[in-house]
């Protein structure tokens, strides 16, 4: 993808004059005014062209933060935690005094760090055939989210190039502490070790089968052959084939998996899928043969959970944990545009993810040839600062129609906090 930063250059005022959801924006950051002058403790940063970095941006009003953006075209937009006082004011303080004091519980999780099992690109490069990756990773932590936590507030974003962002917008999520938000990260994830381990992923241990893993398999499997073998190829080379039986801890097995699938004179595994089968054939019989039942009787072998670990290890989501744990961590707002490849970060709509294509989502260029082809500009959306919306006209809208539902979703949800409030203050105390 070529690298768009002069078209954003040239077209970024545009988009923010006419398209980005200012008014979105502040009644989702506001949060109902449940609490006095949370937006404006909140942490605005700007990437501006040629990589000039602005943090601890804050506004009072829905006015001063459109007239900041507008001033400044930054060709990123981060947001960061909500703090004891204005961001802006924080250089006035001694450091210590300055602290977080909420945020969106967030995941972001990225492509790259699928390059050790993903075949068809490398880096920043996606593809048809690796963006599967990401819909499992969503799948299983927004069960997780729902399910384990439940949180009710949830939104996915694509990150504009090769990821996907979730923010949970539940007052008790944003409440939470850092080591809250350590604690759900490291639930959630189940890989151990760095880069140099090959086998990171041992279910047999502390966390044994818990229905949360039992689950995330059977969101894998929906999605298995289809990904590593029809798409990924993932047992095409030797070396590939060796990747994945090292995986066995169990040498006899190991050895039959290896002996098997790299004998020159077998003419009956030549494809990914003979060859996953074997594997599975093998596993099944290598570990039935220790007692039946191997799935839920735990004491029956150590490695017995082989074939899940193998799923898990390849298609797990794999987290940013600092991400997740850093209660200031900055992260990029939904609906900004990407400075390398010009395209939006437009939320992603659950009950259609597996539909969804990161090529199609529209870009900054194909936002100004739409707006340049409506002829006669209808009144779509009133802003509170009394300006009229184009986006609605555009290939904008029905992302704007799921911010603007997640939005009034969170605004249902904190209804009975604000009347407990009102009913606090009406009270006479005698």
């Amino acid at each position: 993808m070529p690298d768009q930063n002069m078209d954003l250059s040239c077209h970024i005022g545009a988009y923010y004059t006419h398209l980005f959801p200012y008014s979105l924006f502040y009644q989702w950051l506001s949060y109902s005014n449940v609490e006095p002058d949370y937006f404006a403790r909140r942490e605005f940063s700007f990437t501006l062209n040629g990589d000039i970095y602005l943090r601890f941006n804050s506004f009072e009003s829905l006015a001063e933060m459109r007239k900041c953006i507008l001033s400044r075209q930054p060709i990123k937009i981060d947001i960061g935690a909500v703090y004891n006082m204005r961001p802006c004011e924080s250089r006035k303080i001694k450091l210590m005094s300055f602290q977080p004091q909420s945020r969106e519980l967030v995941f972001d999780i990225d492509m790259t760090d699928y390059d050790d099992v993903r075949t068809c690109c490398k880096g920043a490069e996606i593809c048809e055939k690796c963006w599967m990756f990401m819909v499992i990773a969503a799948r299983i932590l927004e069960a997780y989210l729902r399910e384990d936590f439940g949180f009710k507030n949830i939104l996915w974003v694509y990150s504009g190039r090769r990821g996907i962002h979730c923010w949970v917008a539940d007052e008790r999520a944003r409440r939470l502490g850092s080591d809250g938000r350590d604690a759900i990260a490291n639930f959630i994830n189940i890989f151990d070790g760095g880069q140099f381990k090959a086998k990171k992923v041992e279910i047999d241990g502390l966390k044994g089968c818990h229905p949360s893993l039992i689950r995330s398999i059977r969101i894998i499997d929906e999605y298995f052959e289809e990904l590593m073998i029809n798409r990924q190829d993932f047992l095409a080379t030797k070396e590939q084939i060796k990747m994945i039986a090292n995986l066995c801890l169990d040498k006899p097995l190991r050895e039959e998996i290896l002996e098997t699938l790299l004998n020159p004179n077998e003419t009956k595994l030549k494809t990914s899928l003979d060859r996953w089968r074997m594997i599975c054939s093998l596993s099944i019989k290598f570990y039935s043969s220790k007692g039946p039942n191997q799935l839920l009787n735990r004491n029956q072998h150590r490695h017995k959970y082989f074939l899940e670990e193998i799923k898990l290890q390849l298609c797990y989501p794999r987290l940013d944990i600092n991400v997740t744990r850093g209660l200031n961590h900055l992260l990029k707002v939904p609906f900004s545009v990407h400075p390398k490849t010009g395209r939006i970060c437009v939320p992603i709509d659950f009950e259609k993810l597996d539909q969804f294509d990161p090529f199609k989502v529209p870009t900054l260029l194909t936002l100004i040839k739409e707006m340049d082809e409506i002829s006669t500009p209808q009144e779509s959306e009133k802003l509170t600062d009394g300006t009229i919306s184009l986006a609605y006209q555009t290939s904008l809208a029905s992302s704007l129609n799921l911010f603007r539902k997640f939005i009034q979703n969170i605004e249902r949800n904190l209804r009975p906090i604000k009347l407990a409030e009102q009913d606090d203050r009406s009270t006479i105390d005698f």
